[in-house]
């Protein structure tokens, strides 16, 4: 592996971590649309494959608080 290769390979993951952050935030919008729209909770939960307590912080980030990233480690 050279230099150039290693540069190539951190650039792609660096737009890969871009790229999850954003559909990260569309998936915490969509979910809280489909909240909104009647979907039962465990069937968002079936979907994502989030737990119950994850799908909740994202529902309840609407309110204000920071709950778009559903794995906060």
């Amino acid at each position: 592996m050279d230099k150039r290769s290693l540069e190539q390979l951190a650039t792609r993951f660096r737009d890969a971590e871009t790229r999850t952050k954003i559909l990260r935030q569309e998936l915490a919008e969509a979910i809280r649309q489909a909240s909104k729209d009647g979907v039962l909770q465990k069937d968002v939960c079936e979907v994502t494959g989030y737990t119950r307590q994850q799908v909740r912080r994202i529902v309840q980030a609407e309110d204000g608080g920071d709950g778009d990233d559903p794995d906060p480690s």
